[in-house]
């Protein structure tokens, strides 16, 4: 817990809370209610929706909430004229405190799926004070019932993909440098790049590396940020004192009902593809499709061998193929 001492550190801090909402009322609603008593303790900090378009009319009835619910002095809606993704959302938020004469010192990038526990803001906020070479402060992403969730993680690499798919203890031994889900810290520690569900960033940050990378549509779009924000020497944080209840897959549709994971929908794939090209090239990208495609067939094998039910997408294979750097050299992002 935070001494006194360090919670007067952030006196007179400005923090603006980035939503981006797509058909997401309920959710977003949700967290605006954990919102209002962290935005409380940092007055002229404020949260702001972006609505990317949302076809259901959640836009006009979430900004209908905030005026009955008496919200309008810290939250606003802020309709975007299409539905351009994850990255597009979360810009139009910044560009908007960018322009400002006196932009806030913090951005927070907060999914519409969470619920942030008491004091979570004040946690990432008390860190990034304390730690002026830090530049992006992530929380400990965590079920309902308070089991904690991966959300810090070491940069993709070829040997991380086959890890990751194949999932064997003696293989995982044997890569553990490379595995891209470490076990995570009961102490902030400083992992390559943090899970966007909420990522507190500098907003001098964003003037040094600039805007999210919009190209990507969903996904990816946080580890490519943070990588960026690591060539300009800013560093990632997983600070576990501040805690924030992920509703896993809701806001994006990834599960069904049951918590099943679904089929990958090809922005996954294209994204992921503009990744390791952008950061990698194409000769890399293939070869980190080849090991991903490896792991998850030997995985495949040994749960039809073992009789267990199949684990991985519908049609995952197939997909990863027909969106392979070798077919698809280019890295391109998802037409708008």
């Amino acid at each position: 817990m935070f001494s006194e001492q360090t919670d007067k550190t952030a006196s007179g801090v400005t923090v603006v809370v980035a939503l981006v909402n797509y058909c997401t009322r309920d959710l977003t609603l949700d967290a605006l209610r954990s919102l209002e008593p962290e935005i409380a303790q940092y007055p002229g900090s404020h949260v702001v929706v972006a609505d990317n378009a949302s076809p259901d009319g959640s836009g006009a009835e979430i900004a209908r909430a905030i005026a009955e619910n008496g919200w309008s002095a810290w939250a606003r809606l802020l309709p975007m004229p299409i539905n351009g993704g994850f990255s597009y959302g979360n810009n139009g938020v910044v560009r908007e405190q960018l322009a400002k004469p006196q932009p806030p010192k913090y951005i927070w990038l907060l999914n519409t799926d969470t619920v942030v526990r008491p004091g979570g803001l004040r946690a990432l906020i008390s860190f990034l004070e304390t730690h002026p070479d830090a530049g992006i402060a992530g929380s400990r992403l965590e079920h309902p019932d308070g089991e904690r969730q991966c959300s810090a993680f070491r940069f993709h690499s070829v040997a991380g993909e086959f890890e990751s798919s194949l999932q064997i203890g003696v293989v995982s031994k044997l890569l553990k440098p490379w595995v891209i889900a470490p076990p995570l810290t009961d102490e902030p520690s400083r992992y390559d790049w943090l899970s966007g569900a909420s990522m507190l960033i500098r907003t001098r940050v964003f003037q040094d590396v600039g805007l999210m990378d919009e190209d990507y549509f969903l996904y990816y779009e946080e580890t490519d940020f943070c990588r960026r924000a690591l060539d300009y020497g800013w560093s990632c944080w997983y600070v576990p004192e501040s805690r924030v209840i992920h509703l896993v897959g809701k806001s994006t549709g990834v599960t069904d009902a049951a918590g099943r994971v679904k089929r990958r929908a090809p922005y996954w794939f294209q994204s992921r593809r503009r990744y390791f090209i952008k950061h990698h090239g194409v000769v890399y990208a293939a070869l980190a499709d080849l090991a991903l495609a490896a792991g998850t067939a030997l995985s495949m094998l040994r749960n039809v061998v073992r009789g267990r039910a199949p684990t991985n997408p519908e049609r995952f294979l197939s997909d990863l193929a027909r969106q392979s750097a070798i077919l698809n050299p280019s890295a391109g992002g998802e037409p708008r």
